[in-house]
């Protein structure tokens, strides 16, 4: 069995305050995009995984080996899995890889011992795997705020292209975390830009992209600032960070800016992909 892994992007991210076990506290837009990892699973004499990145553990430091582990103590299941994962989607890059993959995971074991999952019990179990776990289950753009941890859908038609742009040094989620307690972020309007996408306004999605976590990820991996600054001098629209960094994505309606821009910026050594949102 086969399973794509979508990533995501934020187009709107505010961090909103801090709780006392040091989690943060969020409010975001959140989409999915045609980009994706693939997963293949097959009931196995044991557990193992195979992928096309050698860079990444295949112990349980690995989302899907850890979804694989909790799916096995909560349902008592004594099944074993073998899975190869086709590695598209770059770590350290606020495109939600690894939760991708987690989740493409539970849904696959859900269907594969036929446990009738509902998408709140596989949501659930997301939430022990890692914090955008919930989102990936459900692959549909969305209101997420608390921890992550609550979702509110919403149906958009968005009509626009995206041009990942990723520089060769990531972002520790944590590390930039840490920075933004110590700094000044922007706070964007997160219900302007659901509402701008459900109305499929574009100059509204433009004027109301906004990350919190732009300025500190940036103190950590200057890159993202050139980033930026490439995407805005070729002619983009609009411009971002996604998640904790360091991807960043460019939006506009001209399909030959993006093939145009795709082609420059994979020569000044970029990861590089054009993509759009992910609608089912």
């Amino acid at each position: 069995m086969k399973e794509r892994a979508y990533a995501k992007i934020n187009l709107c991210l505010d961090v909103v305050g801090k709780r006392e076990n040091g989690y943060h506290d969020l409010r975001m837009i959140m989409v999915p995009i045609n980009f994706y990892d693939v997963l293949e699973m097959h009931f196995a004499d044991q557990t193992s995984l195979t992928l096309n990145r050698d860079y990444l553990p295949v112990n349980d430091k690995n989302t899907i080996i850890k979804a694989i582990h909790i799916m096995q103590e909560r349902f008592n299941l004594q099944d074993e899995f073998c899975c190869n994962l086709e590695k598209h989607i770059p770590t350290r890059a606020g495109l939600a890889g690894g939760s991708a993959d987690a989740a493409a995971a539970i849904r696959m074991i859900n269907r594969m011992c036929n446990l009738y999952l509902t998408q709140d019990e596989m949501i659930e179990i997301g939430r022990e795997v890692g914090a955008d776990v919930p989102f990936c289950i459900l692959n549909k753009p969305a209101m997420v705020s608390g921890i992550g941890d609550k979702i509110n859908t919403f149906k958009c038609h968005p009509n626009f292209e995206l041009l990942l742009i990723k520089p060769k040094k990531g972002v520790s989620t944590a590390e930039a975390f840490r920075v933004v307690d110590s700094t000044e972020g922007i706070h964007p309007n997160c219900d302007a830009m659901k509402q701008a996408l459900i109305d499929n306004d574009y100059d509204g999605i433009i004027n109301n992209l906004g990350n919190t976590m732009e300025s500190a990820a940036m103190s950590l991996v200057s890159e993202i600032k050139n980033a930026k600054q490439d995407l805005l001098e070729l002619g983009f629209d609009g411009v971002l960070m996604s998640g904790s960094g360091s991807t960043v994505f460019g939006i506009t309606k001209d399909i030959d800016l993006v093939n145009r821009s795709a082609t420059i910026l994979k020569a000044k050594k970029y990861f590089v992909r054009k993509t759009n949102i992910f609608i089912r």
